[in-house]
């Protein structure tokens, strides 16, 4: 049976367009939207009940003996197992013997006890110096698809599992990280939205207390900032299925910000917007609450990322090893500079006049982090990237494996994913890939705590002279 011959030319070619008139169907609608929105909701519920328990709700596994002395508490196996039989007060645990599964509050529980009673010389729990503020983490490039959001969900997941209290806030609308810790946002009053309407509202009522004085007219609060003056950050922080780290969702009606912000700033020039966010964290407590606090941003530069920005103690920028994406940091780098520097020069010119303090922006560390890499074809190329982003980027590079691509399936973080279901090479492999990043960003954390402790124990010096 002879073959028929292929075809030599490109499938581009003697396309008829008649035919591909049937193909597309009729013209779309806006209403069509509204289907295909519906669609995709309810294919994103059925997906998100992979990762969730029988009820609805995400549930975090147990982690096995195993996985405790190797990677959550530096004791040896024999060593849990003893301490367990002599203090049956303590958890101790599903299974028998060597096959012991703990929820992650019980490994808590015992992180506690050994710090109590174990080697003084181990750290059992992470270090965090007394005194000091809750770091604020950014992980934003104005690129989509460089991990930003993933890099920000396992670096929380990661720091939950070393012992440290986690607040994650989401401000992109896609909403990516709430679905990730099964958070549910109502509207965008369960968002950081109406925290920032309160700070112009603030804003509004101390100038109004000043017009007041002048006998000037005042500024009007509408319904909208009425509302936000009585709103909380302990209304919106909601828990989620690790024990410590909590949340403050996003849905789509939070991209009304980037549309409200700049009406606001228009009504009252003097507003600082891109301080909102910040001053929350430390006006309602929420710094002294956590350890660190993670800010998943939208992949674009507008307010709520400026905000985020400048919030800030540590900045991260996701990019993977390509020259598209090399090309887009840069100019998110400049765009930066831009941007602050811009607001520096116009903030200042006034403060100058007032001999007030001036503005001036400031980051413990910046790093970039290159993220799915393939070490076999993108080697060379991630070496000129970091020579020339040279000493804002990170040492390791972050790379790609079956674990994450699996576990991503499922709608879990790979240290949600149960070890049993991999090959335990590839989940070592994947685990490692997550562990050395955080390891690097676990150093800049304690590196900038450090840092500060010195200066908060000079100027006590200094003030005691």
């Amino acid at each position: 049976m002879s073959r028929k011959p292929e075809s030599t030319t490109p499938p581009y070619f003697n396309i008829d367009p008649e035919r591909a008139a049937g193909k597309i169907g009729q013209p779309v609608t806006t209403s069509r939207f509204a289907k295909a929105a519906a669609f995709c909701s309810k294919g994103r519920e059925d997906l998100a009940r992979r990762g969730h328990a029988p009820e609805g709700k995400k549930r975090l596994r147990r982690f096995s003996a195993w996985e405790v002395t190797r990677f959550l508490i530096p004791v040896a196996p024999a060593h849990l197992r003893r301490v367990l039989r002599s203090n049956p007060d303590l958890p101790q645990g599903e299974g028998e013997g060597g096959s012991k599964w703990f929820t992650l509050e019980e490994v808590l529980t015992l992180r506690d006890h050994f710090a109590k009673e174990g080697v003084a010389t181990k750290e059992y729990r992470p270090w965090r110096p007394e005194g000091l503020p809750a770091k604020i983490v950014a992980v934003a490039n104005f690129k989509g698809g460089v991990g930003k959001t993933s890099t920000a969900a396992h670096l929380a997941m990661s720091a939950a599992l070393d012992g440290y209290r986690v607040l994650v806030i989401d401000l992109d609308s896609q909403g990516s990280m709430t679905s990730i810790f099964g958070g549910e946002v109502e509207d965008e009053w369960k968002t950081v939205f109406p925290l920032i309407a309160k700070d112009y509202a603030k804003a509004v009522e101390a100038e109004n207390r000043v017009r007041a004085a002048r006998g000037d007219t005042a500024l009007p609060l509408d319904e909208t900032l009425t509302e936000a003056l009585t709103v909380s950050s302990r209304n919106l922080i909601q828990k989620t299925h690790w024990p410590n780290i909590d949340l403050i969702g996003a849905q789509l009606n939070l991209y009304w910000a980037e549309f409200q912000i700049p009406v606001w700033r228009m009504g009252l020039r003097s507003w600082p917007l891109w301080d909102a966010l910040g001053n929350f964290l430390q006006d309602e407590g929420v710094l002294d609450q956590y350890d660190v606090i993670f800010l998943d941003t939208p992949p674009a530069l507008g307010y709520l990322t400026i905000n985020a920005l400048a919030a800030a103690d540590i900045l991260l920028v996701p990019l993977g090893a390509s020259f598209l994406e090399f090309d887009s940091t840069g100019r998110f780098f400049d765009m930066l500079y831009s941007t602050f520097a811009s607001i520096e020069e116009g903030e200042n010119a006034q403060r100058r006049q007032l001999g007030i303090e001036e503005v001036q922006f400031e980051w413990d560390v910046v790093r970039a982090v290159i993220t799915r890499f393939d070490a076999s074809q993108q080697t060379d190329l991630a070496n000129v990237i970091h020579a020339y982003i040279g000493d804002f980027m990170n040492a390791y590079r972050q790379e790609f494996t079956a674990l994450v691509g699996q576990a991503g399936e499922s709608v879990n973080g790979i240290y949600e994913a149960d070890y049993r279901e991999f090959n335990r090479e590839t989940y070592l492999r994947g685990r490692e890939a997550f562990d050395r990043t955080y390891a690097e960003f676990k150093e800049l954390l304690l590196g900038a705590w450090w840092r500060d402790q010195q200066m908060a124990q000079q100027e006590a010096d200094h003030g005691a002279a």
